[in-house]
């Protein structure tokens, strides 16, 4: 049966109408009220702009192609049945560029909250900051949201999206239940680090080593097994401990402290590691990084709130083998000299020494003598500082949190007006250059 032309008519009908409605789906730059501190960074909203724009260009293109085939004799021969599913095509194409738009939409919506939408201003410049490492690779954008639950999570740059594309940003969720304090940076850190893992090939160059150590009998492969089970969410967790102390270990006891049975789960399907061996592997990796007593004190005191007592054979055994390899798996870590690193160690590249704990409680006392010095200094430094001063009980949770509220303020103030003091010079450089 050949198309008639009622079919023809309703088809086209339907076309049109999906052009039309593609037509009110306008840049976020035009539809979303925010004030220009709580505003993506340019670089971050050019990607997700341009990346939007060209799926409803090609899309428009298939309605425009599908359009002239209706009506040109190619389509005379055709049936009704293959005419809609031609059309049944387009609109499972329209509703992928509905659900991508939605997606980005649902993150920047929040920045129109008052308060809300500056502190994750802020947030996106002190993720940035994080990513940060000259000379080894080109970081994406970051941009942030908040969201219900414990646990933060990220949708990496340059991972597959739903109905297929490039993500051109990195996408961070972090807990509501965080903000404001230091709390927030250990979460923030960690998926950043997924960021930066990604980027530097982290996990795929670890692999092969920790398969390498897992000799012997069965028994003594298996703590091996499982560092390398754990692995991705392993370089996450340093990647956050070296870049903001001990405010990451705190930070994570906060995440995972869970009733009994769940700090003490062992999941083979779980990429994440137990929650108890988990936070001593945090402080085992600040020991490694930034020897002090500090690490010892917050591992006794994550032990006396869940001791190792009264549990099942098979976990005590394996705790006690886990336990035993940590210093060796840590060493491991540390001064692991991945390709993208060109002979350099993972600790080599993370400017321990200014992270040091004596270095960033002097840093809190010459902050408290001149304040505008902390506003200066880098984004990530300041979570350590404040992180390192909060374990050593020189500021109380009401100035931490106070006092964050005000920084990622600034940031994100900072951040605007650079880009608009940029902005504003470049006509008087294209002049100059002319």
């Amino acid at each position: 049966m050949a198309l008639d032309s009622y079919t023809r008519a309703m088809l086209l009908h339907e076309t049109r109408s999906l052009a039309a409605r593609l037509a009110m789906v306008k840049s976020f730059a035009l539809q979303e009220p925010m004030l220009p501190a709580a505003a993506l960074l340019p670089a971050a909203q050019s990607a997700i702009d341009k990346y939007l724009v060209v799926g409803r260009r090609q899309l428009r293109r298939l309605l425009h192609e599908f359009q002239r085939w209706l009506g040109s004799p190619a389509s005379d021969h055709a049936t009704p049945e293959e005419a809609q599913r031609r059309f049944t095509m387009l609109r499972l194409k329209f509703n992928v560029v509905l659900t991508q738009f939605d997606m980005f939409s649902d993150v920047i919506t929040q920045r129109s909250e008052n308060e809300t939408g500056v502190w994750l201003g802020g947030l996106d410049v002190v993720s940035a900051d994080a990513l940060e490492l000259p000379g080894y690779y080109q970081a994406p954008p970051i941009i942030c949201y908040l969201d219900r639950d414990i646990g933060a999570a990220i949708r990496r740059a340059r991972t597959r999206l739903p109905g297929g594309g490039e993500n051109p940003v990195a996408i961070v969720r972090v807990p509501r239940e965080r903000m404001v304090g230091t709390g927030i940076a250990s979460s923030l850190v960690h998926e950043v680090g997924h960021q930066a893992a990604a980027l530097l090939d982290l996990v795929n160059s670890l692999r092969p080593v920790l398969k390498g150590l897992q000799r012997g009998s069965a028994a003594s492969r298996l703590p091996w097994r499982m560092w390398e089970r754990w692995i991705s969410e392993i370089v996450a967790d340093f990647w956050s401990v070296a870049r903001v102390g001990i405010a990451s270990t705190i930070g994570l006891t906060g995440v995972v402290s869970l009733p009994r049975p769940f700090v003490f789960r062992v999941n083979a399907d779980d990429p994440h590691p137990m929650p108890w061996i988990r936070v001593k592997l945090s402080a085992a990796m600040g020991e490694a990084l930034y020897p002090h007593p500090q690490w010892r004190r917050l591992d006794a005191l994550w032990e006396s709130y869940y001791p190792p007592v009264g549990l099942a054979a098979p976990t005590q055994h394996l705790l006690a083998q886990l336990l035993e390899s940590m210093p060796a798996f840590v060493s491991v870590l540390v001064n692991h000299r991945p390709r993208a690193l060109r002979g350099r160690s993972l600790m080599e590249v993370m400017d321990v020494a200014q992270r040091q704990p004596a270095r960033l409680a002097a840093l809190y006392r010459q902050w408290g003598a001149n304040p505008s010095e902390m506003y200066r200094a880098s984004p990530v430094l300041v979570f350590a500082v404040i992180g390192q001063a909060r374990a050593d009980g020189g500021i109380s949770p009401e100035d931490e949190s106070a006092l964050l509220s005000k920084l990622l303020t600034y940031w994100a103030l900072r951040a605007t007006v650079n880009t608009s003091e940029l902005c504003a010079a470049v006509p008087a450089m294209r002049k100059a250059a002319a």
